[in-house]
C-alpha cells in the first residue's frame, strides 16, 4: 500500500516544521470556524473540480454558491435535526461567537448560523471525525440540491 494512503495527509502535515496540534476542545469557536471554513472550501472545490475541467472563473462561481453564508445557513437548518447534543453545543458556541468582521452582503442571522456551521466542521475535522463530517455535509448538500430542483420546477 502506498505510504500516503496508509498514513494520510495529517501524518505528513505533522512533519512540516513549526506544525503543532490544534486542540478542538480548547480552541475558541472562531478558531474552529476558521478551520471549518477551510475544510468546507476544500470539500466544495474538490466536488466542483471533479465535475470536469472548466474556466477557473466558472469553478469559482459554482464554488461560491455553496460557500456563501446564506447557503451554509440553509444547509445548517437541515442538518440541525441530525446533530448529537455535543455537536449542537459546538454549533451554538460558533453561532453565538462575537465576530470582529461584519457580515458582508448577508443577513446577520445567516452569517451567525454559517459561523456555527463552520465551527462544527472545524471541530469534527480536528477530532478526526471524518465520517461524521462527511455525513453532515452530505445532508446539507442534498438539501440544497432538493431546494434547487424544487425551484427549477417552479419556473
Amino acid at each position: 500500500m502506498e505510504k500516503g494512503l496508509e498514513f494520510g495527509l495529517e501524518y505528513y502535515m505533522k512533519q512540516i516544521p513549526g506544525m503543532r496540534r490544534v486542540d478542538a476542545k480548547t480552541s475558541s469557536p472562531l478558531v474552529l470556524a476558521y478551520i471549518g471554513d477551510c475544510v468546507f472550501d476544500l470539500i466544495i472545490k474538490m466536488r466542483v473540480a471533479g465535475e470536469g475541467n472548466r474556466q477557473v472563473h466558472k469553478l469559482h462561481e459554482e464554488t461560491s454558491r455553496y460557500v456563501q453564508a446564506s447557503a451554509q445557513s440553509y444547509m445548517m437548518r437541515t442538518m440541525q435535526e441530525h446533530l448529537t447534543a455535543e455537536e449542537h453545543a459546538v454549533y451554538r458556541r460558533g453561532r453565538n461567537a462575537k465576530s470582529v468582521s461584519p457580515a458582508k452582503n448577508q443577513s446577520i442571522t445567516d452569517y451567525r448560523r454559517a459561523t456555527g456551521f463552520e465551527a462544527l466542521l472545524g471541530y469534527l475535522y480536528l477530532n478526526h471525525k471524518y465520517e461524521r463530517l462527511t455525513e453532515l455535509v452530505s445532508i446539507g448538500l442534498n438539501s440544497m440540491e432538493e431546494r434547487d430542483a424544487e425551484d427549477a420546477g417552479k419556473l
